[in-house]
């Protein structure tokens, strides 16, 4: 899915965060070449922040801004597919899709899931370990796993959507999504429609309370 997440790069990548958890969307799949085929690995992800900043959306402008200094970090967290371990051949044998994932903003979650906060951006972070056979394997540690950061597929973490032209690409290219591509877009949930929040937030912040 390189494509994809390319084009949702350059136009900045968001991703939803909810209490209850929720899937990424371009999901991250990856191919795995030159792993021994009779060894085990464990296969994980983590998310580091990109900088320490919090940001907010100028819809005026369509840009983010920096809002100020990033909130106190959230207990980090890795995800290990579900089916780690696995022999290297497996692993090889097809893409490796890591569709179980979910992104939290519950402080308190228990479910496991990944916990960002909102309005901050993320680098996901991709890790192969080798299962040590040998007794004293912590000795190897530090040599025993590779991590690959794949730079398009960093992301702002939001509650609903900022730039409608990435609710556009989402609902476009997610075959989830399909309910909203057979119907007219005037149609779409009213936070769902080009330029709708926008142009109403943008107006609603410019007016005068006063008058």
């Amino acid at each position: 899915m390189k494509a994809l997440w390319d084009e949702f790069n350059q136009l900045g990548t968001e991703m939803i965060v909810t209490k209850a958890g929720r899937r990424m969307f371009p999901t991250f799949q990856v191919k795995l070449f030159g792993m021994d085929p009779m060894a085990d690995y464990m296969l994980l992800m983590d998310f580091v922040p990109v900088d320490d900043k919090r940001y907010r959306y100028a819809f005026h402008s369509s840009s983010w801004l920096v809002a100020g200094k990033a909130d106190p970090a959230t207990p980090g967290r890795v995800h290990y597919h579900p089916d780690s371990p696995a022999k290297g051949a497996q692993w090889m044998k097809q893409i490796v899709s890591f569709d179980k994932l979910k992104l939290t903003n519950n402080l308190l979650d228990d479910n496991g899931h990944i916990i960002l906060n909102s309005m901050h951006r993320y680098q996901p972070r991709f890790h192969v370990v080798y299962v040590d056979p040998r007794k004293d394997s912590e000795k190897y540690a530090e040599e025993n796993f590779k991590t690959f950061v794949f730079e398009e597929t960093r992301f702002t973490a939001v509650t609903a959507y900022q730039n409608h032209r990435i609710t556009q690409l989402k609902i476009a290219s997610n075959p989830f999504a399909k309910g909203f591509r057979d119907c007219d877009p005037e149609d779409w949930p009213r936070n769902h429609r080009p330029g709708a929040l926008p142009l109403m937030s943008a107006f609603a912040r410019s007016r005068n309370p006063v008058a």
